[in-house]
């Protein structure tokens, strides 16, 4: 059996009627803007999409729009509320209605938008930011650096036509203290698409004479505070966080800090208050200057005159503590002199007894002497009486048997020869 078959406007009509029978009028949706551009006629056209938060790939498209009428009244209340341009990136919260048409096929017609779910999705993605920085140990690098007491060299990072540098100048440089400042401008885009990149470009810019600055001045004004995204980026917010040179901002916002007011040093509200900021600065070191003057000038003479008194008082000792000196001095070589002469009396006296009890010593060594001699002398008389060679001459003889004297006959047999030495000369014989 043949079928009958739909041509693709049927189905589309189809579709459509099921679609409007099925939906409600109105429905709020969750999705991320994309590829947001408005024609000359002020209508809007965009592109809603949810990506998976794992693979952020896309998993839903559709395509949308919204009436310039419409869009005329909710781009500003939007911008307003949020801060934020309404551009691709973000994430909204918008009533729409469902449509499907035959030839151009399925769309959704913003008719309402709830800045506070942008709000809060924005709030989010800053608090993220300031999360990683803290993981990252970079959180409060900037606010720990100390500013300088004399703030004279400003490297400025702004856009050179904005209002907001030509009012930090002036404020500056018109100040009624006649205080004289360096202030050099670092261009960069402070609003739109580049403002990360080109705030990053300028402030290495600063980096490489960074030793010629004693402060970083990013200011912004002039412009829409829905152009405020590029400033909450972790990538500028890093920059900044870790840059050596205190980092004041005055980015012309007022009811919302962005991540850089966050981590920079000083945050202040406009580019005029950056100016103020650093006067008041300077009136401050300007006061302790004072204070530090009022003190040389007020203290310092009664120091002066204290230590003249102070010193007039020990020129005035000097004779009394000089003679005190003196005398101790003399006590002291009094009673060297005493010791010395006490030493050589008791020496002379040693010396004394020693010379007179010598004598005495000399008498007793020379009869000890005598007495050793005669002695000695007796001694001598008695070896030579015991003399073998005065024996001999005696008569007496000395009878000896292979060299040994004989003292006992019964030590001789017959037939031994001996020998008899006499006083003058020796003899052999045999013994019978």
């Amino acid at each position: 059996m043949e079928q009958k078959a739909l041509s693709l406007y049927e189905l589309n009509s189809i579709v459509r009627r099921g679609v409007r029978t099925i939906m409600p009028d109105e429905c709020w949706v969750q999705a991320e803007l994309s590829d947001v551009r408005s024609n000359y006629s002020g209508h809007c056209y965009m592109e809603f999409v949810q990506k998976d938060p794992h693979s952020n790939s896309l998993i839903a498209k559709a395509r949308g729009m919204i009436w310039s009428n419409v869009f005329s009244r909710l781009r500003p209340f939007f911008e307003r509320e949020t801060g934020q341009a309404f551009v691709s990136g973000i994430n909204v919260l918008v009533k729409v209605t469902v449509d499907f048409h035959e030839l151009y096929g399925y769309s959704l017609t913003v008719v309402d938008i709830d800045p506070t779910y942008t709000i809060g999705d924005m709030a989010r993605r800053r608090k993220e930011i300031l999360r990683k920085l803290d993981e990252d140990g970079i959180l409060t690098l900037n606010k720990e650096l100390e500013l300088p007491l004399f703030v004279h060299n400003i490297a400025v990072v702004s856009s050179a036509t904005a209002a907001g540098y030509g009012d930090f100048c002036n404020q500056l440089y018109s100040n009624r203290y006649g205080f004289s400042y360096n202030a050099r401008l670092f261009p960069a885009v402070m609003q739109g698409e580049k403002v990360e990149s080109s705030i990053i470009s300028a402030l290495e810019e600063v980096y490489k004479d960074y030793d010629k600055w004693d402060v970083v001045v990013i200011i912004r004004g002039g412009g829409a505070t829905s152009d405020l995204s590029g400033f909450d980026t972790y990538n500028l917010a890093s920059h900044c966080a870790q840059f050596p040179l205190p980092i004041i901002t005055g980015i012309g916002h007022e009811r919302d800090d962005t991540v850089i007011d966050m981590i920079s040093h000083t945050r202040v509200k406009t580019p005029t208050a950056a100016a103020e900021f650093i006067i008041n600065h300077t009136i401050v070191t300007a006061s302790q200057l004072e204070k530090f003057a009022e003190y040389i000038n007020n203290e310092v003479p009664m120091m002066v005159r204290d230590e003249k008194d102070r010193l007039e008082r020990l020129v005035a000792r000097i004779p009394s503590v000089v003679q005190s000196s003196l005398q101790k001095e003399s006590m002291k070589l009094e009673k060297f002199n005493s010791r010395i002469s006490m030493s050589w009396q008791n020496r002379l006296l040693r010396e004394k007894y020693r010379l007179e009890i010598m004598p005495r010593v000399l008498s007793s060594v020379k009869l000890l002497v005598q007495k050793e001699s005669h002695r000695l002398e007796i001694m001598d008389e008695k070896i030579k009486a015991s003399s073998p060679e005065l024996l001999l001459k005696r008569g007496y003889s000395i009878t000896v048997k292979d060299g040994k004297a004989v003292v006992d006959v019964s030590s001789l047999k017959k037939g031994d020869e001996i020998e008899t030495i006499v006083a003058n000369g020796k003899f052999k014989s045999v013994v019978s």
